[in-house]
């Protein structure tokens, strides 16, 4: 359970520091010696922490990221004892995109190794509830 929870809390830190536009915030969260991948909606597929941090530097610094985002339904999927995804909604104002956060377990710390979002045609008000939590192996 405990880890469960220390799951959830840096996917709840990987979407503060996102609305926050907190670079140094997001570089804490991502995994420094295992490979790292990301896909912006409509951007490129970005591979290694170089790029990934690049991505992240371009999003805040020209302003434009969603200040009112926020996680829905969140769902760890277990991936074996040190790694784990969490499926979620993304609503952001009137969109709702599905996203991908991959975790692993760097140094004892869990990190984020991949986030993916894409658009959905569901809106905020049917977004499916909240599906059991499965119990990491």
């Amino acid at each position: 359970m405990r880890d469960e929870a220390l799951i959830l809390f840096v996917n709840d830190a990987f979407y503060e520091a996102f609305k926050a536009g907190d670079l140094a915030a997001m570089e804490k969260l991502w995994a420094k010696e295992a490979c790292v991948v990301c896909a912006h909606p409509g951007w490129v597929a970005l591979y290694g922490r170089e790029q990934v941090m690049g991505s992240w530097q371009a999003i805040f610094s020209s302003g434009s990221f969603p200040r009112n985002l926020r996680c829905r339904n969140p769902r760890i999927v277990p991936l074996g004892p040190d790694h784990a995804m969490v499926l979620c909604y993304e609503e952001i104002g009137e969109a709702v995109l599905l996203a991908t956060n991959v975790f692993g377990k760097e140094k004892g710390q869990w990190r984020l190794l991949h986030h993916h979002a894409g658009p959905t045609e569901l809106t905020a008000d049917s977004l499916p509830a909240a599906p059991e939590r499965e119990a990491l192996q």
